[in-house]
């Protein structure tokens, strides 16, 4: 009876632990989603990294250009997240083009430091009869700190460059449209690491609205929660089941055996 006790009182301590680590994390995942109005999504992009159009992941942001012009985008990531960078190409009239064209997007980050793609379409060549082409560039996973000569992605501003790279001349300043969404994942507590920066890597880049560089809705992370801490809580607890259980199991009933009568 008593190693039931000992073992019940200290499932309800691990229970309550658990329940208030969950209750934690769920608290901040519902501050950080707030019901604030989401910002018209923009119709314009920038032509530099200065006057880069900034948006929110998620947003779908559209601009008409001419055939050769570069755009450029800014938006926020933030720690563990593994930012994808879809951009669409709405093409000429083919009637108007004198053959393909090949069109290429870049990421860097708030050192204006290119990022490597892991996945996606980067560069695409379109026929000249193609209506249009899609092109992405997924992002390794932003860590929290790096060393100073890693070119890992860190959090803050990043920022989004279309461009024709390959193309006729005689086609050289055709209208297009082009459409360019931010989406990410979580890549969760297995990404995490120790530390975290001063401040996110968010350069001054000019003024003025199309200027202005955005950031995540709930604020940036500060680095130190990760779902690594409700695996070490549970573990820990565990353990420490195990160990009562254990020690119970081989102390026995403490209660010494009889001695047969008659010795």
């Amino acid at each position: 009876m008593r190693t039931t006790r000992v073992l019940s009182r200290a499932g309800l301590l691990a229970g309550a632990a658990l329940l208030a680590l969950a209750g934690t994390a769920g608290t901040a995942s519902a501050d950080g989603s707030g019901d604030a109005e989401k910002s018209a999504a923009p119709t314009e992009a920038g032509t530099s990294f200065r006057t880069a159009t900034a948006i929110r992941q998620d947003q779908e942001a559209t601009a008409e250009a001419s055939t050769g012009d570069y755009l450029y985008w800014s938006f926020p990531a933030d720690i563990g997240q593994r930012p994808t960078v879809h951009a669409t190409v709405k093409l000429p009239e083919d009637a108007a083009r004198h053959g393909e064209s090949t069109w290429r997007v870049d990421v860097y980050d708030g050192l204006r430091r290119r990022q490597a793609c892991r996945f996606g379409a980067q560069t695409k060549t379109a026929a000249q009869d193609a209506a249009a082409v899609e092109l992405s560039c997924t992002l390794r996973t932003v860590r929290a700190l790096a060393e100073p000569w890693a070119n890992d992605p860190l959090p803050g501003t990043y920022y989004a460059r279309l461009t024709v790279t390959g193309l006729k001349a005689d086609d050289l300043g055709l209208p297009m449209r082009a459409a360019a969404l931010v989406t990410s994942n979580d890549a969760g507590g297995a990404q995490a690491v120790d530390g975290t920066l001063a401040k996110p890597l968010v350069p001054g880049i000019g003024t003025g609205t199309a200027a202005q560089s955005a950031e995540p809705e709930d604020g940036w992370a500060s680095g130190w929660w990760s779902s690594r801490w409700l695996w070490t809580a549970g573990g820990g607890v565990l353990a420490a089941l195990a160990g009562i259980g254990g020690h119970r199991l081989t102390r026995g009933s403490g209660r010494p055996a009889r001695v047969p009568a008659g010795i």
